[in-house]
């Protein structure tokens, strides 16, 4: 038979999470913490359950020292107990004026803390263990001037009247479990880590964290604490993943082998289904596209819990079936059919969904969205600036266009753009149109335009190589990674509508001007629009492009 303990009586907060536990079939009670670990690490109970986190006290702080003292088992699961604290009295005259004491746990007296310094703060507070064996000896003294605070299903199961409800509110604990074996991954998963005392050093908690976030591995709790006996420093780490994937078993090598130098510095605490302290108002996303760019996503988002469902041409579930069951329809398909394919589908979605467009073009796009859902239907573009070969989303830019109707699901999708590292930028249609002439349209038709110039006059990679300064290097990098890449999606970029063609069609214009006083040899036209581009450019902007570009030269000089 299954056997879980706890911390506290019958009734209490911590019993009714362990009710929640299932895999638990009896529960062991114990008076106090040391009891409950006594029995654990002695083998007596399967399961332990400590209280870790509340949402309205923050962390337990003594969770340090009871790790310590769990020689053996891992943290396998938690469990995340919403308690509806209320305030009980013995008889129903009672009002808040005439209490001159409040009994409770130490726990639910800290948890109420607010409502008794606004409500209660003349009475005397006193902590008990059992608020059940307290109740009954105060009913036997006769005493009717004290209040009990408890859960509403302990207050009036002893017969006591409920003077106020909900006395603490979003009032939610964070129990973990502790097992005798390692849990096996679910595919959403934390590990928690603890090190040993370490001795003093500049950075060493950043290049510690460092190694995690290089390899795309979200940091979800941190704290530190100084250890009672050496007072050196511990860092407890609550990190995304099972222990046993590659990319957390490297980083916690490096960070022992090359951070701290010292092997076994890092303990594992355990690894568990991931817990989410926060609301989640998506439960499943429908991508329309099975191409590389809805995988890269559909894996990294149920790497946060969502269920995901891929749909296309060739999947055995069809679109038209996938809508009705998902929260949020995401459109991930070529520029040139991203407008029809929201034409098609777009009427299928139900009032209360949302549709993202994960898409190069905006205003064509979003104007068809808008034209074809309900006025119900959340509307939005994201237009992610890196491709599926790209290993993390840090650093790399996201450009978010809202509408009117982007509302609650959306703003979570943008929520999981920013944590994975997304730099994010708000635009408007027309805005996010003309800047993407600027940094995708116009530069991959140069590029295009400069290959078959190099072709047309018998201009081979070696003349390249021989003949270019590292500044006129810089165009002939961007053409060959456009060539080196799906041509597919490069013609799709330079055939976008929208203003992205107005600033091609403005570069022919000012390229074929330059190029008639670059003709005529007029050298004063010439320095005269350097200087005036150079003032519209600002200051600011070129010196800081500039040292960018030796940044550049400086890595390139060593390749070449």
């Amino acid at each position: 038979m299954t056997c879980l303990a706890v911390a506290g009586a019958t009734g209490s907060l911590a019993w009714q999470a362990a009710r929640r536990f299932t895999a638990a079939r009896t529960i062991h009670t114990c008076a106090s913490m040391a009891a409950l670990l006594e029995l654990f690490t002695n083998g007596q109970a399967d399961f332990g359950l400590f209280p870790v986190y509340n949402t309205r006290e923050g962390e337990r702080k003594q969770y340090f020292r009871f790790f310590d003292r769990i020689t053996s088992g891992y943290w396998v699961d938690n469990v995340v107990l919403y308690s509806q604290i209320s305030l009980g009295v013995f008889t129903e005259a009672r009002n808040l004026a005439d209490v001159r004491a409040i009994i409770g746990t130490k726990e639910t007296l800290s948890q109420c803390e607010e409502y008794i310094d606004a409500h209660l703060a003349a009475a005397t507070e006193i902590s008990v263990a059992d608020t059940k064996v307290a109740i009954a000896e105060i009913r036997q003294a006769g005493k009717t001037d004290v209040a009990v605070i408890d859960s509403e299903e302990i207050l009036q199961t002893s017969g006591l009247h409920i003077l106020e409800r909900e006395i603490a509110p979003y009032n939610r604990t964070r129990y973990a479990v502790f097992g005798h074996n390692l849990a096996q991954p679910s595919g959403y998963d934390a590990t928690v880590l603890i090190t040993e005392p370490l001795p003093d050093r500049v950075g060493l908690l950043v290049d510690i964290l460092g190694e995690f976030s290089r390899r795309g591995i979200n940091i979800l709790d941190l704290r530190t604490e100084n250890d009672v006996k050496t007072q050196k420093l511990r860092i407890y780490l609550e990190v995304e993943g099972h222990v046993t994937e590659n990319n957390m078993t490297s980083a916690i090598e490096h960070i022992e082998a090359r951070v701290i130098q010292q092997k076994g510095a890092l303990r594992l605490l355990g690894s568990f289904p991931r817990v989410d302290m926060r609301t989640k108002h998506i439960k499943t996303f429908g991508f329309i596209g099975t191409g590389e760019m809805s995988k890269w996503f559909a894996e990294r988002l149920q790497g946060e819990g969502y269920e995901v469902l891929l749909t296309g041409r060739t999947s055995t579930l069809r679109p038209e079936e996938m809508v009705p069951r998902a929260d949020v329809v995401v459109i991930c398909v070529p520029i040139s059919a991203t407008s029809a394919t929201v034409e098609q589908y777009g009427p299928l979605l139900n009032k209360g969904k949302a549709l993202i467009l994960l898409a190069g073009e905006s205003e064509e796009t979003i104007k068809s969205a808008l034209a074809v859902t309900d006025p119900g239907v959340e509307v939005m573009l994201v237009h992610n600036l890196w491709g599926p070969k790209a290993a993390t989303m840090r650093d790399k830019n996201a450009i978010i266009v809202r509408t009117s109707r982007s509302g609650l699901f959306c703003s979570e999708f943008e929520s999981f753009l920013y944590k994975h590292g997304a730099d994010i930028f708000h635009d408007s249609p027309s805005k996010h149109d003309l800047l993407m002439g600027v940094g995708q349209r116009l530069p991959t038709i140069i590029s295009v335009a400069l290959a078959m110039t190099l072709h047309e006059n018998n201009i081979t990679s070696d003349d390249i190589a021989s003949h270019c300064t590292l500044t006129s290097l810089y165009p002939i990098l961007a053409m060959a990674r456009v060539h080196y890449q799906n041509a597919r999606t490069y013609a799709e970029i330079m055939a976008t509508a929208g203003d992205s063609r107005k600033i091609a069609c403005d570069f022919a214009q000012n390229l074929d001007k330059v190029m008639q006083l670059a003709d005529a040899s007029a050298i004063t036209e010439l320095v005269e629009q350097i200087d005036t581009n150079a003032r519209n450019l600002s200051e600011n902007f070129l010196e800081a492009r500039m040292r960018q570009a030796k940044a550049v030269d400086e890595v390139l000089s060593r390749m070449l």
